[in-house]
């Protein structure tokens, strides 16, 4: 059976706070003893409260006594370097958390905005339901995906056009052993560099041609169409509704750069 999480608040009832605090301070003093015990560290532990006369000391007042002089004498730079009282350290935790809502904030935006270009593509989604914030924030994405797609296509290309070189120059090489290079052939052969260069332009012609159409396809399916697109007035259909009918932004602030 799981704990239950224990809510961090003052305890109101007299006898329940009673119980809880020496339920706590037991355990705190053995977490010391077995902290001390297994890393082999100084430590000590004094505890006031208003159900004793007498406040609780750990190991015993001697080893008290001789833990504190040890810290005095170092410098005080060093003693409060990572000294944190209630307030310091809540703050850090205010702190920590805003940065991880952020984060999150910034991945799950990232993450509807993906899904609304996919949408768009395949036009569950009408560009014009969307405001001025969501269109930025769905461009980004858009160029974002094009270069990821265009470093792709210029990887390929690289080992395409090796390879092809790489064949055309062993073939170039057969046929002139082939048919000679002398004009008792009949005619004059193209010297080899001449070959090479013809081979290198063609191939960069269908590579750029090849690049162009496919960067054109891509924009041509995120145009929204008048005829393909829309729903027909019922924005309630929208899986991904980025505002309102008030075309209210989503978000106040968008995560994402303009451009």
């Amino acid at each position: 059976m799981t704990r239950k999480k224990v809510k961090l608040a003052f305890i109101v009832n007299d006898s329940a706070r009673k119980a809880t605090f020496k339920k706590r301070k037991k355990g705190l003093m053995k977490k010391v003893s077995e902290l001390s015990t297994l890393c082999g560290i100084d430590a000590c532990a004094i505890i006031y409260s208003p159900y004793d006369s007498q406040p609780e000391v750990w190991p015993s007042p001697l080893g008290v006594q001789r833990v504190l002089s040890k810290f005095k004498t170092m410098p005080e730079m060093e003693q409060s370097k990572k000294m944190v009282n209630q307030e310091s350290f809540l703050r850090q935790r205010i702190t920590k958390a805003s940065e991880q809502l952020r984060k999150q904030r910034k991945e799950n935006r990232e993450k509807e905005v993906t899904q609304a270009m996919f949408q768009c593509l395949t036009g569950k989604i009408n560009l014009a339901n969307l405001n001025m914030i969501d269109l930025n924030d769905l461009g980004w994405m858009i160029d974002r995906n094009l270069k990821d797609v265009e470093k792709r296509v210029e990887t390929l290309n690289k080992r395409s056009r090796s390879s092809t070189g790489g064949t055309s120059h062993t073939s170039q090489l057969a046929a002139v052993a082939a048919t000679g290079a002398g004009p008792s052939n009949g005619g004059q052969q193209a010297p080899e560099s001449s070959q090479k260069a013809d081979v290198l332009a063609a191939t960069n012609l269908g590579v750029n041609v090849d690049s162009m159409l496919r960067q054109q396809w891509f924009m041509d399916m995120v145009t929204p169409q008048e005829t393909a697109m829309g729903f027909g007035g019922d924005i309630d259909n929208m899986m991904l509704p980025f505002g309102d009918t008030n075309h209210n932004a989503l978000f106040s602030n968008p995560f994402f750069p303009l451009n």
